[in-house]
């Protein structure tokens, strides 16, 4: 395991900044999830850790040590990439024990074994990629990445290329594999689904800039600005410009009370998921959408919230 300290790290492409000053520290054990909008520089910085990029200022520490030029294989970090990255030339066996036998460690065999166990891999040791499934081939790219027994793990959007289904069982062996290892781990995505149900702690970007760093229920229940309260919760915060001259009212689909209250609206779509529906309203002009169990209405409804955030209009800070 290891510590991760960011000092005022940025990141800057000729006059393009895209990663603005940014201040972190990670703590021994912790899985880190880094999410945020295409462009918004989580893979960047990724990268930065690896070593892949240069940091332009700051200073990135490592247990301590500032490794800021410090070679990517003198890091002590592995990662794991959307792609894989498998050699086809070679056995499962083979791929996860390729670095391990490049550096001259004696238990290779033991080693890539005891990691196959671990990610029920160990009755496709002698196949090649191309006779994997594609989480199957995730899976390999984790093992080669756990055989290596680093400091840091790096994840970068590594589910993505996965059917629904491949993506919640992985997710659940990912969970698993770092409650085993605790392992100090960052990992990037921009699905929430996963950085709510891995993370210890979230860190969300915006153009290159810290929003906020906290638990899951932090970000969920405490957002800092708008932009954290919008991207955090599937289905996404309801944001109400009319019903207050000063602020931007923001509203959970789970804080909309269906059947009293002093809000009148009308039910234009009803999304029906099994356990519970998703109400698409129209309240005096806008639109929002409540999640409801049981039976959902129709026609005319009355409403209530259970609990609002009003928000800033020009900064889009809480108030």
């Amino acid at each position: 395991m290891a510590t991760l300290s960011f000092d005022a790290v940025e990141k800057r492409y000729g006059a393009v900044r895209v990663l603005h000053r940014v201040d972190l520290e990670v703590a021994h054990g912790e899985f880190i999830v880094l999410v945020g909008p295409s462009g918004c520089g989580k893979s960047t910085l990724l990268r930065c850790i690896a070593g892949l990029e240069d940091i332009s200022t700051g200073e990135l520490r490592i247990d301590g040590k500032r490794v800021n030029e410090v070679a990517p294989r003198d890091r002590d970090v592995a990662m794991v990439f959307q792609s894989y990255a498998l050699y086809p030339h070679m056995t499962v066996r083979e791929n996860m024990g390729f670095a391990l036998k490049l550096a001259g460690a004696p238990d290779v065999a033991t080693r890539v074994d005891a990691a196959a166990a671990q990610l029920g891999l160990g009755h496709l040791l002698d196949r090649y990629p191309k006779e994997l499934s594609g989480g199957q081939r995730q899976r390999v790219a984790m093992g080669r990445a756990i055989v290596r027994r680093p400091k840091v793990f790096l994840f970068d959007e590594p589910l993505s290329n996965l059917d629904a289904s491949l993506r919640t069982s992985v997710r659940v062996e990912l969970k698993r594999q770092h409650q085993q290892l605790r392992t100090t781990t960052v990992y990037v995505t921009h699905d929430q689904t996963e950085a709510l149900t891995l993370a210890d702690r979230i860190v969300v970007l915006n153009q290159g800039i810290v929003q906020q760093v906290g638990t899951p229920d932090e970000l969920y229940s405490e957002p800092v600005n708008r932009f954290v309260a919008g991207f955090i919760g599937s289905p996404g915060m309801n944001f109400l410009e009319k019903l207050d001259a000063t602020a931007v009212v923001g509203v959970r689909p789970e804080a909309v009370v269906l059947g009293e209250g002093p809000h009148e609206a009308t039910v234009e779509v009803v999304e029906r998921l099994g356990f519970e529906s998703h109400v698409h309203l129209r309240l005096g002009g806008e639109t929002l959408v409540a999640r409801v169990e049981g039976a959902p209405p129709s026609g005319a409804v009355r409403l209530r919230f259970a609990r609002e955030y009003r928000f800033d209009r020009e900064s889009g800070l809480r108030r």
